[in-house]
């Protein structure tokens, strides 16, 4: 069978045209007065208007008033010489809210006065920078849970001990000080052998798990015990695949998740936590170690409708230590995003008065991604 021989393309101009509309971000020109004489296919989602529209326009139509956008394309201008510029606030009604972009901009030699540039927003790279912050954040722990695990039990065992000696002789009314001794010393060793889970570097066994099975034995378990009395929503993908991953911890991961939402919701007759699951192509991060980039499709979401976590916590929230509940240790969390990133993950929180979402990007199980499959656990769709 003869095949047709593959299309070249000739014209300088249509190739870069082809170009421009592969590069996932938005490239617009600015000609010398001032209107937007080029935009990219991704220019056109991110003006939400079409090419032709924006040719119609300057710039200034479409960013706040007085942006600095606007300064940057005048010094480019007149300098002559490319500039980048981090983190800009662009949002405005028509972009809508919380567009945070970094900046490249460069002048077009061949026409005079014209100005390039390119828009990339940040929302995934500081989505990335947290969950790098969150592994650094739990390595850290690990460290000092095996610290803690050596320097500390077998000292407290000898206190526990000579505590108890001591009940036996001292009078009644100092034998509460002994028993109080006692509690407490117990008290610091549960709290260390709950650190020393951060110290376990043995490698996770993954394999194909059906997400919805894991939320479904979550929810059964919140339902019959700490959210007996809030209405908990499903809003699932069923055509979802397999998730790469270890079945129990994620388990734990979402008995933790549920478990804050329901804190947070109460016990109000209008208290709700949604669960969610959906494939979201197109996001791809750089594998530890190594220069591989893994794709992470599938989004799991925690939701409840509390008043939301205080903006000065929630840059931290998953720092060991960190709680906003009285009798909390501050360790759920971080070790939520110690078995998240192990597993090649990101977790994020949002959080705004109506309500906190704890989103979960993760890999999707691929043939070649173990080295079999656990029937028990996969997904047979």
């Amino acid at each position: 069978m003869n095949l047709p021989a593959a299309s070249v393309v000739t014209d300088p101009s249509s190739a870069a045209q082809i170009v421009l509309n592969t590069i996932r971000r938005p490239v617009i020109m600015i000609d010398a007065e001032g209107l937007i004489s080029y935009a990219n296919a991704d220019a056109e989602d991110f003006f939400r208007s079409s090419a032709a529209m924006l040719a119609r326009n300057t710039l200034a139509r479409f960013v706040p008033f007085g942006s600095p956008i606007l300064t940057l394309v005048e010094q480019v201008r007149e300098r002559g010489a490319p500039v980048n510029e981090y983190r800009v606030d662009i949002s405005s009604p028509r972009l809508g809210v919380e567009r945070i972009v970094d900046l490249y901009v460069a002048p077009v030699p061949e026409l005079p006065g014209s100005v390039v540039v390119m828009f990339q927003e940040r929302s995934m790279a500081d989505k990335i920078d947290r969950q790098m912050t969150h592994r650094g954040a739990a390595r850290s722990v690990t460290g000092l849970a095996a610290m803690l695990a050596h320097e500390i039990k077998n000292p407290l065992s000898g206190i526990r001990g000579a505590a108890q000696l001591l009940e036996t002789v001292v009078p009644d009314e100092d034998r509460a000080l002994t028993r109080l001794i006692t509690d407490e010393t117990d008290r610091i060793v549960s709290l260390v052998d709950r650190m020393e889970v951060f110290s376990d570097e043995r490698p996770i066994e993954r394999y194909p798990v059906n997400i919805h099975i894991v939320l479904d034995h979550v929810k059964a378990i919140a339902k019959n015990g700490f959210a007996s009395r809030i209405k908990i929503l499903e809003d699932y993908d069923p055509s979802l695949p397999s998730v790469f991953a270890n079945r129990d911890q994620l388990i734990q991961v979402f008995l933790n998740l549920v478990k804050n939402a329901a804190e947070a919701a109460g016990n109000q007759p209008t208290s709700e936590i949604s669960l969610s699951t959906a494939f979201r192509p197109g996001i791809r991060v750089s594998a530890p170690g190594s220069q591989d980039r893994v794709s992470l499709p599938l989004e799991f979401c925690v939701h409840d409708n509390g008043p939301g976590v205080s903006e000065d916590i929630l840059p931290i929230l998953f720092d060991p230590f960190i709680t906003t509940k009285p009798n909390g240790s501050g360790l759920g969390l971080a070790l939520v995003a110690k078995i998240v990133g192990e597993h090649g993950g990101i977790i994020e929180c949002e959080s705004t008065s109506r309500g906190t979402t704890f989103r979960i990007l993760m890999p999707a199980w691929k043939e070649m991604s173990a080295p079999h499959e656990d029937d028990s656990q996969g997904d047979r769709r």
